[in-house]
């Protein structure tokens, strides 16, 4: 009996005094009553540059113990999930004011969530030695990202028999599919299921000269000038000119006039939904987009700017800012390779397939940045090159009884959808719609069809 009693107490200590312990997140300032945990802090990944990522760990609403693990990631590159993913898109909390909200299509409905800052430099990750913000990388970011996840299991390893799914956005398109074929070569004793990657950079001249036909069929640039944005000179010229100097006059030209068109009011992220405005504007700052779908405050990442460089969130969040003033959703220090983002990913997510780990590429249909149109392409050429066969052909699928989107399976280990009306961050302006399509991912079932 002595024993059962010494052997819990030491456990019990042993908790209290472990980083997860330490990380606990008693209450955010603001934030309403909830009963699930939340931890928040630091994951030493080099000591010897004092690298240091920073995570918030957010557990299931309910039954914790029996929802899987789903790291989150976004994109940039250089860009915060916890600003952007947690605050923004799919966490259990939006700021509102000089407080938080609930959100009621929070994905901690349908697993744990784990957000990191990555790479070092991003948010409130950090590296003591600045030079190393100069020479960031895939490699480099996969191989931290795989030291990180290491070392959280080990002071949370009740979660490391889990099955364990990696999420993400945008850049997130190499990110996502680059650690989850490090963790493959690695063979680390990981239980991992799936990546889903959505509106994701994956081939960089298809995802980029996509562009043009978008913003044409949406009516945003002149038929003329689309003929110029595709013959002339496309935006994957565009983008690698800019990257490696000044324009030549004849892109330049041509991408002047694509910006004159869209003109200072249209958010390419989201080309349907309103921007945020200053105060002195007329507009108010939350917007029914459709009729039967929650309220979208445009204004959201200007409040989450606020409330994460509030210092009294910083201490509740076991957050420190080091090397920097304060904290950015997209970090003006990270100087990545830039040429990497040229670099394709279609080949990796093949070789996930091939290994057994179900992909899910999900597009919000109204994203002008990386436009379905090209990933839709580049899913199908990736199926047909695999030799999967279509076993649900392209329709609709449906959030009760709106169609949500579209989607088509291939070989059943391959998904490609859309979300109707989504913006680039699917989650912020179609929250209702991507809880429905993260639910069907994690259970690998087929997206509802018409009741």
């Amino acid at each position: 009996m002595m024993g059962t009693i010494y052997a819990t107490l030491l456990q019990l200590f042993l908790a209290l005094n472990s980083v997860a312990g330490d990380d606990k997140v008693v209450s955010l300032p603001g934030q309403p009553q909830v009963s699930f945990q939340q931890y928040a802090g630091y994951i030493t990944v080099d000591e010897k540059q004092q690298r240091a990522l920073f995570y918030y760990f957010v557990e299931a609403e309910t039954e914790p113990a029996s929802k899987p693990l789903v790291l989150w990631l976004n994109g940039g590159p250089g860009c915060s999930s916890v600003g952007a993913g947690a605050f923004c898109e799919h966490g259990p909390f939006k700021p509102s004011g000089d407080i938080l909200v609930r959100n009621d299509y929070s994905w901690n409905k349908e697993a744990n969530m784990l957000y990191l800052e990555s790479p070092a430099g991003v948010g409130f990750s950090y590296s003591t030695n600045k030079s190393f913000y100069d020479s960031l990388n895939d490699e480099l970011t996969a191989q931290e990202n795989l030291v990180f996840l290491e070392r959280w299991f080990k002071e949370f390893p009740e979660y490391k028999s889990r099955d364990f799914f990696i999420t993400g956005e945008s850049y997130a398109g190499h990110y996502v599919p680059q650690l989850a074929q490090l963790i493959i070569k690695s063979q680390v004793k990981f239980n991992l299921k799936g990546i889903a990657i959505g509106n994701p950079l994956l081939e960089f001249n298809t995802d980029l000269n996509s562009r043009a036909e978008f913003l044409w069929s949406h009516g945003l640039i002149s038929d003329s000038t689309y003929q110029s944005f595709t013959s002339v000179c496309n935006f994957s010229q565009i983008r690698r000119q800019a990257t490696n100097g000044p324009l030549t006059p004849v892109c330049a030209g041509v991408y002047g006039k694509v910006k004159r068109e869209i003109g200072k009011y249209i958010n390419t992220y989201d080309v349907s939904l309103d921007v945020c405005l200053p105060a002195v504007h007329s507009q108010s700052q939350v917007l029914n987009q459709l009729q039967d779908t929650p309220k979208i405050d445009v204004c959201v990442e200007d409040e989450t700017d606020t409330y994460l460089n509030r210092k009294d969130v910083q201490e509740a969040f076991h957050a420190r800012l080091i090397g920097v003033t304060r904290w950015n959703i997209c970090s003006d220090v990270v100087k990545y390779n830039m040429q990497n983002l040229e670099i394709p990913t279609v080949p990796v997510l093949g070789e996930l397939v091939k290994y057994g780990i179900r992909v899910l590429v999900y597009s919000g249909d109204q994203d002008s940045v990386v436009p379905l149109v090209g990933t839709r392409m580049l899913v199908d050429g990736l199926a047909k090159g695999l030799g999967l066969n279509t076993v649900v052909p392209y329709r609709s699928w449906f959030e009760g009884r709106q169609v949500a989107g579209w989607t088509q399976i291939y070989g059943d280990i391959l998904t490609f959808a859309t979300i109707r009306g989504a913006s680039h961050e699917a989650p912020f302006s179609q929250p209702r719609r991507s809880l429905v399509l993260f639910s069907g991912f994690l259970s690998g079932k087929p997206l509802p069809e018409a009741l």
